[in-house]
């Protein structure tokens, strides 16, 4: 029997322009990037249903000294209803290809919730 292969996980800036090895490009963010457009973003899905919501995102700020309860709290909006789906959602989109780029707007991806769905990711691969 052939080894389940096993999916790759990658997290990215929406600006950045498409490479041939990202696999599903997929949007995480809640609100579209201001600036960007729908073609230069060449995505597979925008998933907001793996976002934080407005009120987390509002609280955090991007605030290093919050990161560590952001993680929690988003964590526990991703044990939702909608939270289940979306990362179903995501698996789905990737499931044949291989790779999955998670994309945001965020500027500081390590202290970006795409951190986060990539752990949370990473535990149901």
């Amino acid at each position: 029997m052939a080894a389940k292969k096993k999916l790759k996980v990658q997290v990215r800036r929406v600006y950045e322009e498409p490479r041939p090895d990202d696999g599903a490009r997929v949007l995480v963010d809640r609100v579209w990037p201001r600036g960007e457009s729908k073609e230069r973003a060449a995505l597979d899905d925008w998933n907001k249903d793996v976002a934080p919501s407005t009120e987390l995102r509002k609280w955090y700020r991007h605030d290093p000294e919050l990161f560590d309860e952001f993680a929690e709290r988003y964590r526990a909006e991703l044990a939702t209803e909608e939270g289940e789906r979306g990362l179903d959602r995501l698996l789905r989109t990737a499931s044949g290809s291989g790779t999955l780029t998670l994309l945001t707007a965020n500027k500081d991806l390590a202290l970006a919730h795409t951190r986060v769905l990539e752990e949370e990711l990473g535990n149901r691969i």
